[in-house]
């Protein structure tokens, strides 16, 4: 791909460059100000769009492409479309959440259709397209007044809100400090595949954790009464050297049924 020093154009510097937060970015060049951004700054600047770059917009949006426009004086001059490669783990990742029973929301800031394609796609069940930054943990909040358990995976500044908010907070490993400070749970790798497979370890532990408790449960509720006699009349009676015995195999088989984790598929 040529630059524009290859195709020998002269870019202007920019000036005063600045964020503006959840919609895009604005500069000055050559003493006019110039804004590029979304659908979210063409709604927010109320800006007209050039005959022919609402249906390129549209093209775009088709081919799950997000369509970036230019501003000046509030009108749209161009529009750029950028896309994400959606990484064949995300796919892998969504059909393992899904044989899990579990269901796969998402919340973007990119346009409804853009969003649509790529949640078809990867047959991802909910779509909150065109989500700005503060917005996304109200989006969690709405979830769980439906009764759901939340778990909200990400990475940047902006999730950290959405990751604190949700039940589980899963932050990748390679992002923002902030959002690994906010996460419950914080990937190693950044592999969406490792999310089915924390799901799979937390459920088979909270299987462990329960068979445990009525191991012990149910050694103490037989042991104790023996140990204090209860049926000493009819000769039975738990002696002190046999009830050490007893608890200590209660102990043994407590740990290696927790080993038996190491077995599980993940």
């Amino acid at each position: 791909m040529k630059t524009a020093a290859d195709r020998g154009l002269q870019v202007p510097a920019a000036h005063g460059f600045r964020a503006l937060p959840g919609k895009g970015v604005a500069a000055t060049v050559d003493g006019v100000e110039y804004r590029l951004g979304g659908p979210a700054l063409l709604k927010a600047e109320r800006a007209r769009v050039l005959p022919g770059l609402a249906d390129k917009a549209s093209a775009a949006a088709s081919r799950a492409q997000s369509a970036i426009y230019l501003l000046r004086d509030g009108v749209a001059l161009a529009v750029f479309a950028v896309a994400d490669a959606i990484r064949p783990e995300s796919r892998e990742a969504i059909e393992a959440l899904h044989k899990r029973g579990i269901e796969v929301a998402m919340l973007t800031g990119d346009a409804r259709a853009v969003a649509d394609a790529v949640a078809k796609d990867l047959g991802i069940d909910t779509v909150f397209a065109e989500v700005l930054p503060e917005d996304k943990a109200s989006k969690v909040e709405e979830l769980q007044k439906r009764g759901r358990k939340v778990a909200m995976v990400g990475d940047g500044v902006n999730d950290a809100p959405a990751l604190a908010t949700a039940d589980i907070g899963i932050a990748i490993g390679a992002g923002t400090d902030v959002a690994v400070e906010a996460g419950h749970i914080v990937l190693v790798r950044s592999d969406p595949r490792d999310i089915p497979r924390i799901v799979t370890l937390s459920r088979a532990t909270y299987r462990k954790m329960v068979q445990n408790l009525w191991w012990a449960a149910g050694y103490n509720i037989i042991a104790i009464p023996l140990a204090a006699g209860v049926l000493a009349s009819r000769g039975v009676l738990l002696t002190p050297a046999l009830g050490a015995v007893l608890m200590s195999a209660s102990t043994v088989i407590v740990a290696i049924n927790a080993q038996t984790l190491k077995r599980v598929r993940l």
